[in-house]
């Protein structure tokens, strides 16, 4: 328990009398009482005092009363002046347009998910931008996220340009990628930020328009406090983790990677290619945001495994896998992300959150058979690569998931079944 980050070098006295969760430090056994707000599923990990991030979160810091930056984000997001930041976004807008030389003004990169589908209603019906949309697809889309993406297309009259890797690179990818990174989407990692950039670069266009801020949830950084400003090498740092080269091996060759390869600093400073998140420039509420596009556009949700939210990641069939590889590594998962945000909004409490949360986050997805099926490794190799990887806090603590018969069956890429159902002359 002494390691637990309190503030140990701050002055006592200031803690009596703060109020925590409803009850109010007393000097008569202020520590104590701070330590028992930061327990938590898992023991010895240190949570979050408001919510039920636990320290084993990449990056996440917790101030001097054991509050995450997530939690504290929050509360800089509600005294941030969100009209004068409307203002600096159409300033930045304005600029792309006067600045076009061709047919478009800005690129969206664009999944179909949620953030992609509302940042088009934003700048296509509000400012009435020239957007192209560019698609990385992960090869794993599910049947509704393949409808969602061109529903989008079509109901924002929008271009696209996608790129899918070929089905056998992909395997290979997903299987270097769990022992690489501790996940098995190191394609979508990479793919994601290196082809907007690509795509920026050949046809002139500046301006990259993301969606949600990475200062939101994540307790990496806090809207007062930026955990990075965009650049080219934005997403290898946030997320892909590894260069493509990195990722070269017996099976895989540095010239099936090229989609991968960052245009050079040179070419970026030719364009001057930018990026922003919208969410850096007004008030984001997701839950708001899809109920809009589910009632405007004819989004739709499906279950997400790993997840009690229908809306996250819904356009792949393999968020359940990704999300149990950092279950096993960081003792959470997707599930304990969406309860600290609901948390915070006051929509349950946190002991709430923490059941909820390990109830979902412990059952095997049924993705994994797919993963396990396209990578040759058996379920016992899958959990010893991560094991190897497991977060060092956690230590001698043995996270263990449970099968269960919800979780469905015979998961895989829609575009694989719709193959197969043609051939097989079912259509």
């Amino acid at each position: 328990m002494e390691r637990f980050y309190i503030g140990l070098d701050a002055d006592p006295e200031h803690m009596i009398g703060r109020r925590f969760k409803g009850a109010i430090i007393l000097k008569s056994n202020w520590l104590g009482q701070m330590l028992e707000m930061m327990r938590g599923p898992l023991e010895g990990i240190q949570y979050c005092t408001r919510c039920c991030m636990p320290e084993t979160q990449e990056g996440v810091t917790f101030d001097e009363f054991g509050v995450c930056m997530a939690c504290q984000s929050s509360e800089h997001k509600i005294r941030i002046d969100w009209a004068k930041r409307r203002q600096e976004l159409e300033k930045i807008l304005e600029q792309a347009r006067n600045e076009s030389s061709g047919a478009y003004d800005c690129i969206v990169p664009i999944s179909g998910g949620k953030d992609s589908v509302f940042q088009l209603h934003v700048l296509r019906r509000i400012y009435d931008m020239r957007v192209l949309t560019v698609t990385f697809s992960h090869n794993w889309y599910s049947e509704i996220g393949w409808y969602n993406l061109q529903n989008a297309l079509h109901e924002f009259n929008c271009d696209n340009i996608m790129f899918t890797p070929n089905r056998s690179l992909v395997n290979r990818l997903a299987k270097r990628s769990l022992s690489q990174i501790g996940d098995a989407c190191w394609h979508c990692h990479a793919g994601v930020g290196s082809f907007p950039l690509q795509v920026a670069v050949k046809f002139d266009i500046p301006l990259l328009i993301w969606g949600e801020s990475t200062n939101e949830t994540s307790g990496r950084g806090s809207h007062e406090c930026p955990m990075h400003t965009y650049d080219r090498e934005y997403f290898q740092k946030v997320s892909s983790k590894k260069k493509p080269e990195e990722m070269v091996s017996g099976e895989i060759s540095k010239e099936e990677l090229s989609i991968f390869t960052l245009p050079t600093d040179e070419e970026i400073d030719r364009v001057g290619v930018k990026g922003i998140h919208l969410g850096d420039y007004m008030f984001w509420d997701e839950e708001r945001q899809t109920e809009f596009i589910t009632s405007e556009y004819g989004w739709k949700q499906e279950r997400v495994e790993g997840a009690y939210k229908q809306y996250k990641s819904v356009e792949c069939i393999m968020p359940g896998v990704h999300d149990l590889a950092c279950c096993l590594k960081r003792g959470y998962g997707r599930a304990t992300f969406q309860a600290c945000l609901d948390v915070r909004n006051g929509l349950m409490t946190r002991e709430e959150g923490f059941e909820l949360a390990t109830k979902i986050e412990r059952e095997r997805p049924g993705a994994l058979d797919y993963y396990l099926k396209i990578t040759g490794y058996t379920e016992s190799e899958f959990k010893q690569i991560l094991q190897s990887l497991k977060h060092s806090s956690l230590g001698e603590i043995d996270i263990r998931y449970n099968n269960s018969e919800e979780s469905p069956k015979g998961i895989e890429p829609y575009v694989e079944a719709f193959i197969r159902k043609h051939k097989r002359g079912d259509a």
